[in-house]
């Protein structure tokens, strides 16, 4: 068994276990395959597969501006490769990030709902549209395949050739600005990140840095492709990108220590904190020994030296983004972020995916245009009928259905054991924890922190009392909130009835009722005859309790369920909200700044700073 089979096998193996938890992911959501919380929503999908694939992809437009712009034909032979790198690398971005987001079906809200102050909204259109870029630099590659020698393909091929250096320029304007902003993400958190990491001119050593680490991974994947393929490498090209890289690196390196010092950081360095050892880690890998071992001649021109400092620079910057994506960011005490195997496993089957593309494409497209032969073998390479020795069973032929044969064992066993390896939740769904709600303290005016976090809200009892009352009388004010009492009582409180802060809550005690009724002789009193008894075939609550549910919205809820604390308080308040905000004009209202506030304030407070006398309250007919 040859090495690109070995390889092509493992590569199968991680994409085949991304495959199972992929289902687990999209079907029972975030909460059931990562550790990402509320303190922690971005994790490794953000950090590695997205921060860190942006910078891994640089390489294209890098080397695509040396050829193009600066006219270095030399390096010519490494373009296709490193510009087929870079559409595998911005495809994987966008594939991860689809993993990442809450709602993945609406990723294409942003070429819709426009937000020019937001710098998500233009790093998404830069990505969206340099992906573009390069999946039209790399299309006459795949035209020049002697299958797709179509006369309209051809014109195509034609067209895109003479487009070139146009598509070069816009990849190159594209790239220099979401690469920048991504850092720029960063620059609301000066009290979250680090002040080793944290800088403003971030969005700077953000594209500083992609330079050097895109000069790099081509190196990298030369030796990838000289070890897979069987090319000579060419060392004189190779060190031509190494001292490159040298300078970008030192330029790297000169910023961010001017930085530190204009802004008084440098006695961080030596605090003795894991963070100042952690910093000392990743800038001595990712710049400062490559950038001196490349600075001589010599080292350059050795194979293996050349290898370890584009290894450790490319290590080292992607550490960089993990630094500053989720290790370096202050987390609230006791939360610890860990990604869970699943998460790898996705991050590692992403990249494997791309790199089974990038071995597909080099079997069977011009890929290295420095090999004399390439073109012949391509041309020579077809998908012929099966051949087998019909006495000894033999295959004589390609060896492409004996492949299909090794990876279809390989996909299907490791799916049969990931999906054994799962939890259970990542199976069944997530489920939250109880967490039971406590009655409100207060009376004119409430302090509403049903699960005692402290995270609390003011309610003026009192006054939305009075406002109700006025509006729909004294029973029918109270109603509009307290929709249900329960028997012998009055106005209930939400928490006896909506009992846990995001859970919802079955209100129905079968016990109770059943001792109520005289027993098993009560089954008929609630239960329709000669129907199975369940809660769809008994009669609804207010058959019997006529006086205990009130205004409830019979269209959408269930008698015997209510819900979790969080969404009923939600769904009281906020529909009055909106319609108060469109009376008053003002857009804050229905915002949650304005009840959660931090640190609380009262009605009144907020009233007298709006300089309006009163909050004029209106719930028709008190549904909410």
């Amino acid at each position: 068994m040859n090495k690109r089979l070995i390889v092509k096998s493992i590569l199968w193996a991680f994409a085949s276990v991304g495959l199972v938890v992929a289902w687990a992911r999209f079907s029972m959501g975030l909460g059931a395959t990562t550790a990402l919380t509320d303190d922690t929503p971005w994790g490794l999908w953000i950090a590695f597969d997205v921060m860190g694939g942006v910078a891994l992809a640089a390489g294209g437009f890098v080397i695509a501006a040396a050829v193009y712009i600066f006219h270095l034909e030399k390096y010519s032979p490494i373009l296709r490769p490193a510009v087929l790198t870079a559409f595998l690398g911005y495809t994987a971005v966008v594939i991860g990030l689809l993993f990442d987001l809450g709602l993945p079906w609406r990723i294409w809200h942003a070429t819709i709902f426009w937000q020019h102050h937001s710098v998500l909204f233009e790093v998404a259109w830069c990505v969206m549209l340099y992906l573009t870029v390069l999946a039209l630099e790399f299309a006459p590659v795949a035209l020049e395949h002697p299958y797709l020698q179509w006369p309209i393909l051809q014109r195509i091929h034609k067209l895109l050739k003479w487009l070139t250096v146009p598509l070069v320029i816009t990849g190159i304007m594209l790239s220099t600005l979401h690469q920048s902003s991504l850092g720029s993400l960063f620059l609301i958190m000066p009290y979250r990140l680090h002040a080793l990491w944290y800088t403003p001119i971030i969005p700077a050593l953000f594209f500083v840095s992609a330079v050097g680490l895109g000069l790099m991974m081509v190196t990298l994947e030369a030796f990838a492709s000289s070890w897979l393929f069987h090319h000579k490498i060419k060392t004189d090209l190779l060190a031509g990108l190494a001292k490159a890289a040298s300078i970008v690196l030192y330029i790297y390196l000169a910023i961010r220590f001017v930085d530190l010092a204009v802004h008084s950081k440098l006695g961080y360095l030596f605090e003795g904190s894991w963070q100042s050892a952690l910093f000392l880690f990743e800038i001595s890998i990712s710049a400062l020994i490559p950038a001196v071992l490349l600075s001589f001649s010599k080292i350059r021109h050795r194979l293996d030296a050349l290898f370890a400092c584009s290894l450790m620079v490319v290590f080292g910057m992607v550490l960089n983004r993990l630094n500053v994506g989720i290790i370096a960011i202050e987390k609230s005490p006791g939360n610890v972020y860990f990604p869970t195997w699943m998460e790898i496993s996705i991050s590692l089957a992403i990249v494997s995916g791309a790199a089974l593309v990038y071995i597909f494409c080099a079997e069977n497209f011009r890929l290295f245009t420095d090999e004399k032969e390439e073109k012949k073998s391509i041309e020579k390479r077809q998908f012929e009928q099966p051949v087998f020795d019909a006495p000894s069973k033999v295959w004589l032929g390609d060896s492409l259905v004996q492949n299909i044969s090794v990876f279809s064992i390989i996909v299907v066993s490791v799916i049969s054991i990931t999906a054994a390896m799962l939890p259970s939740k990542a199976i069944s769904g997530y489920e939250r924890d109880p967490v039971p709600v406590r009655k409100a303290v207060g009376w004119e005016t409430i302090k509403i922190d049903g699960n005692r976090t402290g995270e609390f809200v003011l309610f003026n009892h009192k006054e939305h009392e009075q406002r109700l009352e006025k509006i729909h009388g004294e029973r029918e004010g109270c109603l509009a909130c307290h929709h249900a009492s329960i028997p012998q009582d009055g106005p209930t409180g939400c928490y006896e009835c909506h009992s846990d802060m995001h859970l919802s809550s079955n209100i129905f005690d079968h016990e109770f009722h059943q001792k109520a009724l005289q027993g098993n002789q009560s089954c008929t009193q609630c239960h329709a005859e000669g129907q199975s008894k369940s809660r769809e075939s008994s009669i609804a609550c207010t058959e019997c309790h006529q006086s205990m549910f009130q205004k409830i919205d019979t269209g959408k809820a269930d008698y015997y369920i209510a819900r979790s604390y969080m969404n009923a308080m939600h769904d009281l308040c906020i529909p009055c909200h909106q319609e108060q905000s469109q009376i008053l004009g003002d857009e804050n209202i229905p915002k949650c700044a304005f009840c959660h506030v931090h640190p609380p304030q009262t009605n009144e407070d907020r009233m007298q700073k709006k300089n309006v006398d009163a909050f004029p309250f209106s719930i028709q007919n008190g549904e909410n």
